[in-house]
């Protein structure tokens, strides 16, 4: 059966299209390899906003990691648990006894210059509960501080 005048079109278009493709992919890889093989350069800002290039970067140190620039920090990870003793201490000096999240929130902020996300309240929350420290309102939106749990 003959090939009609659309099919042999698409098959053309088809062929050009894979040659391309691999022509891409050959160039893609060659500039890769290219790009590669070059020295990085660290770059400092300059005057006007303009690059300074400064001397080549050694690429990998000791067992080929990736040279680090950052300083390290003297910021220490908080321990943990300290966002539930952070967040009963909270409940405990509420006037009202009671809190709702966001209340919790501005407390940390203003009190203790500790900002905690809403999801690490909430995970708090649960786990004070779960130690009979706090008891949610029966809408669960407040929560109430109601003592340490006895280590018996």
């Amino acid at each position: 059966m003959a090939k009609t005048a659309v099919t042999v079109l698409q098959d053309q278009i088809e062929a050009i299209r894979r040659e391309a493709y691999a022509a891409g992919y050959l160039a893609a890889m060659q500039a890769i390899r290219e790009f590669a093989a070059k020295p990085s350069v660290s770059v400092v800002p300059g005057k006007r906003g303009r690059g300074v290039a400064k001397t080549p970067v050694q690429a990998t140190r000791g067992r080929g990691r990736p040279r680090s620039t950052a300083r390290p920090t003297t910021r220490q990870r908080p321990q943990r648990g300290n966002n539930a003793q952070l967040i009963a201490e909270v409940l405990r000096g509420m006037p009202s006894g009671t809190a709702r999240p966001a209340e919790i929130r501005k407390a940390l902020q203003r009190d203790k210059g500790v900002v905690i996300a809403f999801t690490s309240i909430r995970h708090s929350l649960g786990q004070l509960a779960s130690r009979h420290e706090v008891e949610a309102s029966s809408d669960g939106k407040t929560w109430r501080y109601v003592g340490a749990a006895s280590g018996g």
